[in-house]
């Protein structure tokens, strides 16, 4: 009896770490967004997280308001790569992200994680 229960919990604690890494580790998706660097700051209570907004593509849309603006929000894990990007606010970047399935609190507010920046050249 006692050998069932153990090998339970030990299935029940390795479908937990399995769906703990694919919710919160497995990269869903990753690409490339390029905008305006509009925000970034560093914010958080006990957590201080790196955490950035960036204007994408404008489109018109219809007469009363000529411009619609999307909005990219994500995090920065690697404080080089926030460095750089306090430098680039105000200025078309080109940021490099990974998507992950959820965002974990000490990690940033977003799903969206940047892993590199870029200026683009006018």
């Amino acid at each position: 009896m006692g050998k069932v229960i153990t090998i339970f919990f030990l299935i029940l604690f390795l479908a937990f770490g399995g769906w703990f890494y694919w919710k919160y580790y497995f990269t869903y998706s990753d690409g490339n967004r390029t905008g305006l660097l509009q925000k970034f700051s560093r914010k958080g209570n006990m957590f201080k997280t790196y955490e950035g907004e960036m204007v994408l593509n404008s489109v018109i849309s219809n007469n009363t308001s000529p411009m619609a603006m999307e909005k990219f929000f994500f995090s920065v894990e690697d404080k080089n790569v926030a460095s750089k990007m306090t430098g680039f606010e105000g200025q078309r970047v080109v940021l490099h992200y990974q998507e992950k399935n959820g965002a974990l609190f000490w990690r940033g507010d977003t799903r969206y994680i940047v892993d590199s920046v870029s200026n683009v050249a006018r």
